[in-house]
């Protein structure tokens, strides 16, 4: 059936001012626009629960343009939707907005940004991300369903619709997040591939010959094709089949194959490698409009009646599905104040009163605990009291103590969607995307594996800082201390890596009671993405009536170890070293030496603290000043001044049992101490 006319306006006014936008901005990926533009005046106009006047509704349906590169398609449906900019009364894209791609100030940065321009669900460009992120968001609507839905109140279920590329099904993130949605039965959730055969490179058949139907089938997943993807009828047949799966809920996700041109319409670029990454060219684009029925020399031209025919939409369906669930809403609070209190609570980032009121305090115990160890314990005590704290680990939860052990904490799964332990599998990049998803919607999550694993995680721990997201990741098995597993299950570069990543708190406490304190200071974190990096092997318990309170970690950095006077030298530790420095203390006190011990388990907390408190940890008229850390140096210099020295590892380690790789490598109390006089001079 042939589109309508105003129908094929609306479309075309996608293309059209996504090649403008490329071309103004003599920058960024005109094609792939071009060639969606039907899925996303489908997608948004007829088919998504979305009110463009409130973009942030907790119920709506959620779109993921993975394929972040083609992110004039996103603006271009945000602009003619009438998408309002969050807390404002002007649009989050408007055509000045559009003119402007990818300039500073403009609405329309070169990829997607969540928290940037409303409406933008997820920040998208590393290929793969959107769509593991999306697994996320189809568990958070699953679990919210479960944990909130009444008899007649059913206010969760809300659908996930991702658009991807064959970059995104290349990566390999893209393997782990469909099979763990596969495993899941995550039938809320749809991935529109656009298969346009198409990369920077040339013909995809350069790299990827693969049967994508038949490895979707094999994950578990329905699997619809679409011929062409300009058919707006066969669109609206697939998409239908899909919602039809969501009823069953229980018969998988959706992958719908469209066959698309990149670059549809434009004569002599269409369907090559030079629609996708430039600009077309002036006179491509006027030909284009021309094919297209329109004038080749307008320009950011929106036809009359468009903007109308999505108020008619999306507007009108919008505003009413948001303020009957509204309705439904009040009278659910009524009746299930609790729970209510709880979905707001939990939507504005907020904990319940008294969540930290069960946390324990370790007695002092020369054997001490494993700093994994006392984590589970306060994990857990934290989780009774925040129900919608959750996560697991990558196949790890009994090395990393993740598991949460409590009664009706339960096991999501395809057939229980109200359980708090996720089993990720071993899946690193799909659980950290996942976790970035569930925390997009409003839960707080965590998830686990080795330290040295996080290297998998990093990616999205990135885009978690640049999004903002709370989500806790835990790691262990910190350090050389592993022992027998040898270099490859060594931590030595990591604590660095993440170190280096912005708006990312790294913390690596020093004992049972530092764990403790430092849950009670990351757990509120509502901005800010948080990495707890803790130990496999035992730590001591430190005496706290001896030494500092532990209460210093939310400053980052705290004097453990007082001297009577002005230090003659200052110790600093982090996690398991921190028990080196004591020791180093008390043998250097033998020789008349004065140390001072600083406990810093979190640079990042320590430099968001005053000028005067940090001097006070650190006064700069002391420079003798050794810092003792089981990784490599970079980034302890601004510490340790230029007279400072670092007692750390600067190469990999070796297999063996941990307490004689310590030895080996100078990390005991007697060396600490001599580092000390060799930084007095001595």
């Amino acid at each position: 059936m042939a589109n309508s006319d105003i129908e094929q306006q609306a479309v075309n006014a996608i293309r059209t001012l996504s090649m403008d936008g490329v071309q103004a901005a003599n920058s960024g990926h005109p094609g792939t626009p071009m060639a969606l533009a039907p899925v996303a005046y489908v997608l948004y106009n007829e088919v998504m629960n979305f009110d463009p006047a409130e973009p942030n509704w907790p119920a709506r349906d959620r779109f993921i343009l993975s394929c972040g590169h083609a992110s004039m398609l996103l603006y271009s449906i945000l602009h003619l939707t009438g998408v309002r900019q969050e807390d404002t009364d002007r649009p989050a894209v408007s055509l000045d907005d559009i003119r402007n791609f990818r300039q500073v100030g403009s609405q329309c940065p070169g990829h997607p940004e969540h928290g940037f321009t409303s409406g933008v669900e997820v920040t998208t460009g590393p290929l793969g991300q959107g769509i593991g992120t999306s697994v996320g968001l189809a568990i958070a609507s699953r679990w919210k369903a479960a944990k909130f839905n009444q008899p007649g109140f059913n206010l969760f279920g809300n659908n996930v619709y991702a658009v991807c590329s064959d970059g995104d099904l290349m990566e390999g993130l893209s393997t782990e997040a469909a099979s763990l949605a596969g495993h899941l039965k995550l039938s809320n959730l749809c991935w529109i591939y656009d298969d346009n055969s198409i990369t920077i490179e040339g013909k995809t058949e350069l790299a990827f010959s693969e049967e994508v139907a038949a490895r979707f089938s094999g994950y578990g997943w329905n699997v619809v094709e679409v011929e062409d993807i300009n058919d707006l009828d066969a669109l609206r047949g697939a998409i239908g089949y899909f919602q039809d799966q969501d009823e069953e809920q229980d018969s998988g996700p959706t992958l719908v194959i469209a066959k698309s041109v990149i670059g549809w319409g434009a004569p002599n670029k269409q369907g090559t490698a030079a629609a996708h990454g430039a600009p077309l060219g002036p006179d491509e684009i006027s030909l284009t409009k021309q094919a297209y029925g329109l004038s080749g020399e307008e320009h950011f031209h929106v036809p009359e009646g468009v903007m109308e025919l999505f108020q008619a939409g999306v507007g009108t369906r919008g505003k009413a599905a948001r303020e009957a669930w509204e309705a439904k809403y009040a009278a659910y609070a009524k009746q299930f104040p609790a729970l209510a209190a709880e979905l707001e609570m939990m939507q504005n980032g907020e904990l319940p009163q008294g969540w930290d009121a069960d946390i324990p305090t370790f007695e002092a115990d020369p054997k001490g605990l494993a700093s994994r160890a006392s984590s589970g314990q306060v994990l857990n005590q934290i989780a009774k009291n925040v129900p919608w704290l959750l996560g697991g680990s990558a196949d790890l939860a009994p090395s990393t103590n993740t598991l949460l052990k409590f009664d009706d904490a339960g096991d999501f799964s395809a057939d229980d969607h109200a359980g708090r332990n996720f089993h990720f599998g071993i899946r690193e990049h799909a659980m950290a995307a996942a976790c970035n998803g569930m925390a997009l919607s409003g839960l707080k999550p965590y998830c686990a594996t080795f330290f040295v694993f996080s290297d998998y995680c990093r990616p999205s721990i990135r885009l978690s800082a640049m999004m903002k997201l709370p989500v806790l990741y835990v790691f262990t098995h910190d350090s050389i201390a592993v022992g027998e597993d040898g270099p490859t299950h060594q931590p030595i570069e990591h604590l660095a890596a993440l170190r280096a990543i912005p708006n990312l708190a790294v913390v690596r406490p020093a004992d049972a009671n530092e764990v403790a304190e430092a849950y009670r200071t990351i757990v509120p974190m509502k901005d800010q993405p948080a990495c707890l990096v803790l130990t496999r092997q035992n730590l001591p318990t430190i005496d706290r009536d001896k030494y500092a309170s532990a209460a210093g970690v939310a400053q980052g950095a705290y004097i453990l170890a007082e001297t009577d006077g002005t230090p003659d030298v200052i110790l600093i530790g982090s996690g398991s070293e921190v028990t080196l420095c004591l020791e180093a203390r008390e043998r250097l006190a033998a020789e008349g030496i004065a140390a001072r011990v600083v406990s810093m388990p979190s640079w990042e907390l320590f430099d968001a603290q005053s000028e005067e408190y940090r001097n006070s940890v650190l006064p700069p008229d002391v420079t003798a000043r050794v810092a003792v850390e089981m990784g490599i140096e970079m980034g302890w210099g601004k510490y340790l001044g230029c007279g400072g020295r670092f007692l750390g590892m600067n190469y990999f380690g070796i297999s063996g049992p941990f307490q004689k790789l310590l030895e080996r490598y100078g990390f005991t109390g007697e060396n600490v101490a001599a580092e000390a006089k060799k930084a007095m001079g001595r």
